[in-house]
Parts: C-alpha cells; sequence; structure tokens
C-alpha cells in the first residue's frame, strides 16, 4: 500500500509538471486606448509562439497604469512617453522603470468648428491636456502654431504663466486628456494625445495644425517593476515582450493601419543590458 501511494504520489507530480511546463506564461500590459489592441497585434502573435500569452489591459485614464503596475495588479505598461514618466517617479515614488522604446507620435490641434489656424479669433477657446508633462507639450505646440509666444525663459515643459503673448486672444482651457475629443463640440479647438484622437475617429490628416516634436522626452515606452528586473525568469520573459513589439510586424501595423501616425524610435538601445547577469 506504501509502494502504491507513493506511485501515485509521483505520477500525479509528473503530471502536475507536464501541465505546468506546458502553460502558456500570462504578462498583463496595461494601455490607454483601443488603438494598442491593434498596434500590439503583430507582438502578440509573435509571443504567442513563444509559449506567452500577452493579456492587454484596457485603461481610460493616464494615471491609473503606473499605479497598477506599481501595486502589481499588471506586468507591464506601455502608454506612455519618457517625461510623464520621469514626472510620475519623481511625484508618486513608483519603483518602475523603462525596458524599451516603442515609438514617437504627434500631438496635434483638432477642431469640428475651423479649418486653418487663421480662422481661429480672439476669444475662441482651445483646450490642453491638464497634466503637466502633456499640458507643457500642448503649450509648445500652441507656440509653434504661432498662436502664442513664450518666454525666453521657458523651460522645457512650460506652463500657462510661460506666455509672455496671445498673438490671438485665445483662452486656453485645461481638461483631462481623455475628455477633450468629447468637448470638441464646445470649445474651438484641441490639442489632443494620439491614442484618444484615434479612439475619436481622427487622423493626423484631420488636424488644423500639427506637431512635429520628436525630442527623446517623448518617446514612448514600456515600463516595467523594478523588482521584478531582478528575477531571472521574469527579465527573459519581458525581454522577448520588447524584442516582439520592436519587430517587422509591429512597423507593418504602423505603415499599414496608421499611414506613419506612429514612428519607431530607441529599438537600436537595450534598457535591459543592465539587468542581465
Amino acid at each position: 500500500m506504501k509502494r502504491f501511494l507513493l506511485l501515485l504520489l509521483v505520477l500525479v507530480l509528473a503530471l502536475s509538471f507536464s501541465f505546468s511546463a506546458g502553460a502558456a506564461t500570462k504578462v498583463r500590459l496595461g494601455v490607454t486606448g483601443s488603438v494598442y489592441d491593434e498596434i500590439w497585434a503583430g507582438a502578440k502573435k509573435i509571443l504567442a509562439e513563444q509559449d506567452i500569452d500577452l493579456e492587454i489591459i484596457q485603461f481610460t485614464d493616464y494615471v491609473t497604469p503606473n499605479r497598477a503596475l506599481n501595486d502589481g495588479d499588471i506586468d507591464l505598461n506601455g502608454f506612455q512617453h519618457r517625461i510623464y514618466l520621469a514626472d510620475e517617479l519623481l511625484n508618486r515614488k513608483y519603483a518602475i522603470t523603462n525596458i524599451g522604446n516603442t515609438f514617437v507620435v504627434p500631438l496635434n490641434l483638432y477642431s469640428l468648428k475651423v479649418k486653418t489656424l487663421d480662422e481661429i479669433k480672439d476669444g475662441d477657446v482651445i483646450a490642453i491636456p491638464n497634466d503637466p508633462t502633456n499640458g507643457g507639450r500642448a503649450i509648445k505646440v500652441l507656440a509653434t502654431s504661432g498662436l502664442i509666444t513664450l518666454r525666453p525663459e521657458a523651460g522645457f515643459n512650460p506652463t500657462k504663466e510661460d506666455i509672455a503673448q496671445y498673438n490671438k486672444k485665445i483662452e486656453i482651457q485645461e481638461l483631462a486628456a481623455n475628455m477633450i475629443p468629447s468637448a470638441l463640440p464646445d470649445i474651438t479647438a484641441g490639442v489632443i494625445n494620439d491614442t484618444y484622437a484615434l479612439d475619436n475617429g481622427l487622423k493626423a490628416s484631420d488636424a488644423v495644425f500639427q506637431d512635429t516634436a520628436t525630442e527623446k522626452e517623448y518617446w514612448n515606452l514600456i515600463a516595467a517593476r523594478n523588482s521584478d528586473l531582478n528575477d531571472p525568469e521574469k527579465l527573459a520573459t519581458y525581454e522577448k515582450v520588447v524584442k516582439a513589439f520592436q519587430s517587422d510586424a509591429t512597423l507593418e501595423i504602423f505603415k499599414d493601419l496608421h499611414g506613419g501616425f506612429f514612428r519607431a524610435v530607441g529599438w537600436d538601445e537595450d534598457l535591459l543590458a543592465p539587468y542581465k547577469k
């Protein structure tokens, strides 16, 4: 009887190990905007062939994904650019880091009421994102467009206080980034983040003014928890996720689905190199 029970236990353990070995590794990736389902489709397919199940977790704002990552509710996120992450680390003290560059996208000015900058007049309301980093970038878009002039001493991430002159006496209204598309019927124009523009049927070609900024601070990224990068198994998995995204399959998606709206940047940088032993 003892020998039988021992053999039974060995069999159960063997079957359990076999099942575990054959199961796919699940990686939960937090994003904001349905467009990410499209741009990660190629990577998702590549990872499935490597027994990695990439689950896309949608968030509706820019605040929650970093908190969810820091708290362990998701494994990675891929929704933000470098300067936004830097601001989050400074102000919220999250223990997360950039593990791979993804793309850079424009922050354009859209309108349902005017088709050119010349049609914007005194008293018109222009909405910009109310978070510091995207708000600062939006202020620079308005400056580049000629609607405002910034003070010479304005820093990289200016605020309304850095405006030296309103070349058109517009009213700048700060709104949550995800609310600006729905506010377009009630305002003259709004500076809208790429994902929210695409989710609301707006294309780069629809913009009243197109952003051309490609500074490294605006490169988007994949973020992970610092503690996970000390785990060799997780490190290896996350490296596969980064490489799957930084692939020809993603480039084809950029070209075919969004006609250059997304542009690959920094794929030659191995940001995981310091963690490899």
